[in-house]
């Protein structure tokens, strides 16, 4: 990516703006917008590339098409890389190449988060101007999402577009990692043990794991009194992740087990129906059709997993409870 980001504003025809297939799809309702538009113009630009590829404002960008016009303005955003322009700029499917490594992916995810936040920001900046009652509560500068919602929400719009899955914390998680491998303010030990995990990661293991280790080692580390000292040896890295670890997942274990008592606690003053319980079940029939299992395996943190599990166990332990009592009921056959 270029050093020489900035951006400048000026007037492009609508029909020169290439919209790829990364962005969305389902712009929701338009109305509120258009109408907000046609009273107040159009108070935030979109965010385009210097060749014309949209960033930002893809529902911005249709709006003024259904009305009709010709010409908007637009913010011109210089400095990014090459990479990233053809990730947006993708019109085919088929045309997409190869899937991104952990890596290329954070990167081009960090460069995208960066030029969406400034959107943010001068999305919220527009709203000074206030919004008129007929625009539902979004001006002329509303994208995806009011602005309010700030930071997060150009985290899963990034993520998205890279990714075409909205969830973030993998990302964020080796951008962690490789900025604190970067960061000469570090210890030494946490830096190397950074690197290390970094290696790991490109070797093919799992994100969450090293990231989580260094998070714990630095906690570690922080208590220890000869924090500054180098390691002399590579196994005392070693050792220090792993009882870094060991405390990490002593402390998510404490909490898994908090949230259960907290959530039997609860469940015994609120009682569902049971049509309630019918339609839940509804829904999920077919479930496990929409995932790969493989994926959802090596993906979820550990904390997503313990929740799994124990939600897992406590349907087992209900279902079997429900079963009992059916086979000690009259139950009526089915119609």
């Amino acid at each position: 990516m270029s050093d020489a980001t900035g951006h400048i504003e000026l007037e492009r025809r609508v029909d020169s703006i290439t919209v790829g297939v990364r962005h969305r799809t389902d712009l929701g309702d338009l109305g509120p917008l258009m109408r907000s538009i046609e009273r107040l113009g159009l108070l935030q630009p979109v965010t385009v590339s210097t060749d014309g590829v949209l960033i930002c404002g893809r529902r911005r960008l249709e709006a003024v098409k259904r009305l009709g016009w010709r010409t908007l303005r637009v913010w011109v955003r210089s400095g990014l890389s090459d990479e990233l322009t053809r990730l947006l700029a993708q019109q085919d499917e088929n045309a997409l190449h190869k899937p991104l490594s952990t890596f290329e992916a954070a990167a081009l995810y960090r460069e995208l988060k960066k030029v969406m936040a400034e959107d943010a920001a001068r999305r919220q900046e527009a709203t000074r101007f206030g919004a008129g009652e007929d625009s539902g509560g979004m001006n002329g500068a509303a994208d995806s999402a009011a602005p309010q919602r700030g930071l997060g929400d150009a985290r899963r719009q990034a993520a998205n577009l890279v990714t075409q899955n909205a969830s973030y914390t993998r990302l964020e998680q080796i951008s962690a990692i490789e900025r604190i491998a970067a960061d000469k303010t570090q210890p030494t030990k946490i830096r190397q043990l950074a690197e290390s995990e970094l290696a790991t990661v490109r070797g093919g293991g799992a994100v969450d794991p090293s990231y989580q280790r260094v998070r714990a080692a630095i906690q570690l580390l922080a208590q220890e009194p000869d924090a500054s000292v180098p390691p002399t040896e590579p196994e005392e890295l070693e050792s220090l992740a792993e009882e870094a670890l060991a405390r990490a997942k002593e402390e998510r274990a404490r909490r898994v087990r908090h949230n259960r008592t907290t959530r039997a606690a609860g469940a015994d003053q609120i009682r569902r129906t049971v049509r309630s319980f019918i339609l839940t079940w509804s829904d999920l029939e077919g479930w496990t059709t929409h995932y790969d299992a493989t994926e959802v395996g090596q993906r979820l943190s550990d904390d997503d997993w313990a929740m799994f599990e124990s939600v897992l166990q406590e349907t087992s332990v209900f279902a079997e409870a429900a079963r009992r009592a059916r086979k000690n009921a009259d139950v009526p056959a089915s119609a």
